[in-house]
């Protein structure tokens, strides 16, 4: 039996995938990609607002976690986006992995029918024919989480990204994490500040692995953990990290009806 958290959530996806890979052929997938017109360059505006001295929140939606539960009951998707949108986010995050956090796909595609931000395909990705499915659905980008993949495997979801014209974060835990994903230059880097394995959050987890990924030509990203704007300041403060991953503390404030306390 699996251990920990993300080696269930990986087992699972392995089945769904594999059954589903027998159902959609990449040529079908290939004409949904060429149909859609909505696709938007993720990294180059978060790129941008580096250049202008500008933060970026990529702002995460999701109705569920192992870790919070159920976070919104009466679920919108789409209506979330939108005040995301009118609240200046950079970009979205969207959960699409659909048992443990009871998303889906299809919630990228009525986003991009309505919203012109950039959207993350937030799931586990273990195999290339994951990279085209999520572009399908409208998908700018995708995430390569180190810790679920072996280096054979991310290589493989790195290049069809590129081949895809998708962005890419890749995301670490870990300093062995991190000094493994220097190699991904075309990437930007994820810090997660939750361990997938225990699903604990510790902030220092930015500090301790930033100094591994200076080097690193693409934009850093901090996730996870951030609940306050001060929070936000002090990171950036001692690190110059100026993009932002944040889901549940956005996603508390709005279901208990709440100013955003980071955006």
């Amino acid at each position: 039996m699996p251990e920990n958290v993300l080696e269930k959530i990986i087992l699972n996806k392995t089945e769904k995938i594999e059954k589903l890979k027998k159902t959609i052929t990449s040529d079908s997938l290939n004409d949904l990609i060429k149909a859609n017109n909505t696709f938007v360059n993720f990294k180059k505006k978060i790129e941008d607002n580096i250049i202008n001295n500008k933060f970026s929140i990529i702002a995460e939606i999701k109705k569920a976690s192992p870790s919070a539960g159920v976070i919104i009951k009466d679920y919108d998707p789409v209506e979330i986006a939108t005040t995301y949108n009118n609240n200046m986010a950079t970009c979205l995050s969207v959960l699409t992995e659909e048992d443990f956090f009871q998303g889906n796909l299809i919630h990228i595609s009525k986003i991009k029918q309505k919203i012109k931000l950039p959207v993350l395909c937030k799931d586990f990705f273990i195999d290339k024919f994951q990279v085209s499915l999520a572009k399908s659905y409208g998908a700018d980008a995708i995430l390569i989480i180190l810790a679920g993949v072996s280096d054979k495997v991310a290589n493989e979801l790195y290049e069809e990204a590129l081949r895809l014209n998708m962005s890419i974060i890749v995301e670490v835990h870990t300093v062995d994490e991190a000094k493994r994903a220097l190699k991904f230059k075309n990437s930007l880097i994820g810090i997660n500040n939750r361990n997938l394995k225990t699903l604990k959050t510790e902030i220092n987890t930015t500090y301790d692995i930033h100094d591994v990924l200076v080097t690193h030509p693409g934009p850093l990203i901090s996730e996870s953990g951030i609940k306050t704007k001060d929070e936000l300041l002090e990171i950036s403060n001692k690190t110059s990290i100026k993009t932002f991953l944040i889901g549940e503390s956005l996603l508390k404030d709005l279901a208990n009806n709440s100013i955003f306390s980071v955006l």
